[in-house]
């Protein structure tokens, strides 16, 4: 029988949809230039005040997006050797599924850390 942890307590419902809408906003940037950045940055500016838990996922996600960002401008210079554009395919699947992992957790209050990923802001 495992003890409830009183010390971390589960975020409130509207804190842990907020966290998930900062993951899924990066899907923006499947219509818009950027939207992959501009999506969880603006979530994460107009609610990272209202809960740490909103302010911890929103960081993640925009860290995240950044890191995805860097690597699709060098998958874009390796295409001048053909193999950017295996690197960017593989790049975009694992970033989805990374996306929809995070997203998923963070709605069930799980604070999720992306791997590999450059995190510039604290």
């Amino acid at each position: 029988m495992t003890e409830l942890d009183l010390s971390n307590p589960k975020p409130s419902r509207e804190a842990r949809q907020w966290a998930m809408f900062c993951h899924f906003a990066a899907f923006l940037g499947m219509w818009f230039p950027f939207g992959n950045l501009i999506g969880p940055l603006i979530i994460w500016q107009l609610k990272r005040e209202s809960d740490p838990f909103v302010d911890e996922q929103g960081k993640e996600a925009l860290n995240f997006q950044i890191t995805v960002a860097i690597a699709s401008a060098i998958c874009y210079v390796l295409m001048f050797v053909l193999i950017g554009f295996v690197l960017l395919g593989l790049l975009f699947i694992g970033a989805v599924v990374l996306v929809v992992i995070a997203g998923v957790k963070a709605n069930d209050g799980v604070a999720y850390r992306y791997p590999f990923t450059w995190r510039p802001i604290k």
